[in-house]
């Protein structure tokens, strides 16, 4: 046992699960046990976990939805906090949406087109978390967070509670401050425009459709693997290398999109890895471009 487990039944921190495998919470299905999942249901659980680590010197990682990350086989040691369904709240005031760390973007973008509320619909197939979308700026179909955020607030890896505005946040390509500066979202706060319910709602269908015929969302992944390159798109030099449905024990290749890789059943965070490694190598010996992932591989190798 980790010398610091004792430590957490001491405080008031939320639900603790030891030895958790991972792959319940990812998108992949993919991740060895953590040490310790934490779930915090309020922002004074979630500062008192934060403050116990940084105290105790206690490595941490926060999970979302579990769908932009490769979990190793290995799992992670130390803790990883997932918020609780405590953040799990959507208010709406005028033209601002108010919501929790832990709201499911796709259910926020329903929830907005209901009220009449535009701006989210490039997000309507995004399956991350608020929270999540924050810290890596999500985007799709020529939109971001960036374009429609207003504040957050902020549990810093002190414990201290923050309000960031968009300034603060150093928005860029999938990326904000906290890759930087460490701490969760709780809370954010999006600015809306008042727009015809019926217009919105089929701009989400249309989003929804063209997912659903150029993705493989019937299999387990986790959306694009790699950045796209100035001036170009990841899955075309994939494509263009031959390298659609290469396999890797239970990881492939996706032939349907070529910078996904799914899990066909039984994939692992090495099979996955062996992929990336591969298309990387291919690509820039083909081309000299050097693709860089978008999702992050975390955990003991």
């Amino acid at each position: 046992m980790q010398q610091w487990m004792p430590l957490l039944a001491e405080h008031d921190i939320g639900k603790v699960l030891e030895h958790e495998p991972l792959s319940k919470y990812t998108t992949w299905k993919i991740g060895g046990p953590a040490d310790a999942l934490v779930i915090p249901d309020t922002k004074e659980q979630l500062a008192r976990v934060l403050k116990l680590a940084s105290e105790h010197g206690i490595p941490w990682m926060q999970l979302g939805r579990g769908s932009n990350m490769l979990v190793s086989d290995k799992g992670i040691r130390g803790l990883v906090i997932k918020l609780g369904p405590g953040f799990d709240y959507v208010h709406f005031e005028n033209e601002q949406i108010v919501a929790g760390g832990g709201v499911s973007l796709v259910k926020l973008c329903v929830m907005a087109s209901k009220q009449g509320l535009s701006g989210l619909e490039f997000a309507g197939g995004i399956p991350g978390s608020v929270g999540g979308a924050v810290y890596m700026n999500a985007g799709a179909h020529g939109s971001d967070v960036s374009q429609i955020f207003q504040s957050a607030e902020i549990v810093l890896d002190t414990g201290e509670l923050a309000v960031y505005d968009a300034e603060n946040m150093h928005f860029s390509y999938r990326h904000s401050v906290l890759h930087e500066q460490r701490g969760m979202v709780t809370e954010a706060v999006f600015r809306m425009k008042r727009g015809d319910r019926e217009e919105i709602s089929s701009a989400l269908a249309a989003f929804k459709d063209r997912r659903r015929l150029t993705q493989p969302l019937q299999l387990a992944c986790a959306g694009s693997v790699f950045r796209n390159p100035p001036g170009d798109y990841a899955a075309r030099l994939i494509e263009s290398a031959g390298l659609k449905g290469l396999k890797a024990g239970g990881a492939e290749v996706s032939v349907q999109h070529a910078n996904f890789i799914v899990n066909t059943g039984q994939a692992t965070a090495e099979d996955v890895l062996t992929l990336m490694k591969h298309i990387q190598s291919t690509i820039s010996s083909q081309t000299g471009i050097k693709l860089v992932p978008e999702v992050f591989v975390v955990g003991e190798r």
